[in-house]
């Protein structure tokens, strides 16, 4: 419309050609400003869905990063003798994942529906027999469920063989449980109902 004004008033001889000059530099650097802000829109949500969506990122789940504060890798006791093994964010979330899809009936938030009275608090596991607060302990257990004080062979918890879980897997598993137990909100408080 205002090209239109221009060429009216050309015609008429009111503007002369510096006023269509300045017309065409405005309009230029309008649309070249216009551009620059939509390019830096699309640059901004592009980095945004990238950063937010990038594997290492997305590898971790969530409530292993919020809960379990793991922004680097942890260590977790192997045995009773001082010996560690160190735990990314990574590690945790396939533990999770695996107690997710193994073991959580019965162990909703580190209790223990089946004797509530002895839940997966670190202290719980500490005080098992053989202690269960290490990798070494809680993955022989994994292997061959005893009872809490570890004279009779327990039925309530399923066996987990090699063939089932991998060693690796089963050790990350255990990891978390761990680490859930040492930093987890709530985890394995008795008082559920």
């Amino acid at each position: 419309m205002l090209r239109r004004l221009l060429d009216f008033f050309e015609k008429s001889g009111t503007v002369d050609n510096n006023s269509r000059e300045k017309y065409q530099k405005t309009t230029f650097a309008r649309g070249l400003f216009v551009s620059i802000r939509y390019l830096l829109v699309v640059l901004v949500f592009c980095l945004g869905t990238w950063t937010v969506s990038s594997p290492a990122h997305a590898a971790v789940n969530q409530y292993v990063r919020r809960y379990l504060d793991v922004a680097e890798p942890v260590a977790i006791a192997v045995d009773g003798k001082g010996e560690t093994k160190q735990f990314d964010g990574e590690d945790l979330s396939v533990g999770q994942n695996l107690f997710s899809k193994n073991c959580q009936r019965c162990h909703v938030g580190g209790s223990n529906l089946i004797d509530p009275t002895v839940s997966l608090s670190l202290e719980k596991l500490a005080n098992a027999t053989p202690p269960r607060d290490n990798l070494n302990g809680l993955v022989a257990f994994m292997r061959q469920p005893m009872t809490y004080d570890g004279q009779d062979e327990s039925f309530w918890c399923r066996e987990v063989p090699e063939s089932w879980i991998p060693q690796e897997e089963i050790e990350k598993l255990a990891a978390f449980v761990i680490r859930a137990a040492q930093k987890g909100p709530g985890w394995g408080t008795e008082d559920l109902f």
